[in-house]
């Protein structure tokens, strides 16, 4: 497997996760495999509901605790899904949304330098 087919196999694994856990998937979603960091950002994940509800400071608070617990009580399952494409030691996940921008971004790091795995 390419560097790039891992990463549009993980961009898949998210997206998947997102609609199954989140309640909908990103409009784009871009994989980066950096060494031991694998980074994820999605743009436009969040629902009208949420672009709304985001519109003040109570409203931003509210959102990220919800995405958070959400993100929170299903990572097991995103983390499992990560694995089954890179068969690696999962060491920490970790995610934050703007609601300004109505981006996300998951950093994975793991336990060893991805980049040394694939075909050149």
């Amino acid at each position: 497997m390419t560097k790039g087919q891992a990463q549009a196999k993980i961009s898949e694994a998210v997206s998947k996760f997102e609609i199954e856990f989140m309640g909908r998937g990103p409009k784009q979603i871009r994989t980066l495999i950096i060494q031991d960091l694998i980074i994820v950002r999605l743009k436009g994940f969040l629902s009208q509901s949420e672009q709304k509800l985001a519109d003040n400071s109570q409203g931003v608070e509210l959102l990220k605790k919800i995405r958070v617990m959400l993100f929170e009580s299903a990572r097991n399952y995103l983390e499992v899904l990560i694995k089954e494409v890179v068969d690696v030691h999962i060491i920490s996940t970790h995610s934050d949304v703007s609601t300004k921008t109505g981006e996300k971004i998951i950093v994975i790091t793991v336990a060893e330098n991805l980049e040394d795995r694939f075909d050149k």
